[in-house]
């Protein structure tokens, strides 16, 4: 199965930043990862499934702490290398700290793209930490995953936003995820003075704050359209086909795990359920 993969990365820099960008394409499904290396730090570890890519990157940048944006498999696949290659510490969210130092277990299909993820042992992030000439923030920002943090650097303003961002208009997200939380989270962020912003996914965002603005505003009008279909009578389902009638390749790639109506459930579990309509769960 791993012949079929398609896999490249490509390096760069960015305002200080450098990145590794790695991507795994199979069956017109393409997904891509960032690490960077900014100041000492390294933010995030990439990929197991790209390590040949990663852990040349690991080997090469100079920091000494990582630190982790969630436990995703995308995020955390070579931290188990960079732990045993350098001995410096890695920082996770205290709610994910023992999952991690054990086997991960995720759907198959997350194994063909990005690999097995080794077990590694963490340290929790604290409220700030210290670079080579920075002071930074964690802020939490739960939504996307439970133990999601971002991080940004009070000195040159720069925020790496994990898999808050990704994209502005939200088609299809997982299980797990809660558009409630999401804005909760990107109006918390808000709050802080940055301009530039590093996306695990998007890479650079130019006028991140702005971009950052705009999916708030998306995400809103999104809520507000469910709410008021679903007081109208409509079902889970109908509002789904009615607001994402597009069905994209990753929803019969994951089995359902990424889907557009998983979007809708997560808005609607905070409402009263109307009788003889049929709801997601």
């Amino acid at each position: 199965m791993n012949l079929l993969l398609k896999k490249s990365a490509s390096k760069g820099e960015k305002s200080g930043v450098t990145f590794m960008n790695g991507k795994v394409r199979f069956q017109g499904v393409s997904l891509n990862v960032y690490s960077f290396a900014v100041d000492g730090i390294l933010i995030d570890t990439g990929a197991q499934s790209l390590k040949k890519y990663f852990e040349a990157f690991i080997d090469e940048v100079d920091f000494h702490q990582v630190m982790l944006t969630h436990f995703h498999e995308d995020h955390t696949g070579c931290a188990a290398y960079a732990a045993k290659s350098t001995q410096h510490p890695i920082y996770l969210n205290q709610k994910s700290i023992q999952s991690c130092s054990q086997k991960a277990d995720y759907p198959l299909y997350r194994q063909l793209f990005w690999g097995r993820r080794k077990p590694f042992l963490a340290e929790p992030i604290p409220e700030t930490f210290t670079s080579n000439t920075a002071t930074w923030d964690a802020i939490d920002t739960p939504g996307h995953a439970h133990d999601h943090k971002v991080f940004l650097s009070r000195e040159t303003g720069q925020l790496f936003t994990g898999d808050l961002f990704v994209q502005e208009r939200t088609k299809v997200v997982m299980t797990e995820e809660s558009i409630p939380q999401i804005t909760d989270s990107l109006q918390r962020v808000l709050t802080y003075d940055f301009e530039e912003i590093f996306c695990s996914h998007a890479g650079y965002v130019e006028n991140g704050r702005v971009a950052l603005s705009r999916k708030l505003d998306y995400l809103l009008s999104i809520q507000h359209d469910v709410i008021t279909l679903h007081e109208k009578g409509e079902s889970a389902h109908e509002i789904c086909k009615k607001l994402f009638p597009k069905k994209y390749p990753i929803i019969k790639f994951s089995g359902g795990e990424w889907d557009s109506r998983h979007i809708v459930s997560s808005i609607l579990r905070g409402q009263p359920k109307r009788e003889n309509k049929d709801y997601y769960n």
